[in-house]
């Protein structure tokens, strides 16, 4: 390799390292913040939605106890991925409707 190809490469490196630490001292975006807000908000309500119907199954699987353990746990939890899936697209577009969002964060 030759010394300006080695400077080049030692610039550029330098470049990308003086422009991580310009974006890591502007901090958070307020869009950025919003996104991050969304996100935590459709995956908590998904995750909330499959626990919950996962647990009402188990717990009309023991309540029954006719022989049938796991199928209403795994019916419901089932449905409860499904409701958890729709839920998250409701929310999704709630949170595009607002007024002030860009869809495209």
């Amino acid at each position: 390799m030759t010394e300006s190809g080695g400077n080049d490469g030692k610039a550029d490196l330098d470049r990308r390292i003086d422009a991580a630490k310009q974006k890591l001292q502007r901090g958070v975006t307020p869009a950025e913040g919003r996104a991050e807000t969304r996100g935590w908000a459709i995956g908590i309500e998904f995750v909330g939605t499959v626990l919950v119907a996962g647990f009402i199954g188990w717990m009309i699987d023991n309540w029954i106890d006719a022989g049938t353990r796991p199928w209403a746990m795994i019916a419901l939890l089932l449905l409860g991925f499904a409701a958890g899936v729709r839920r998250a697209m409701q929310t999704s577009r709630e949170f595009d409707a607002e007024p002030g969002n860009d869809p495209a964060d």
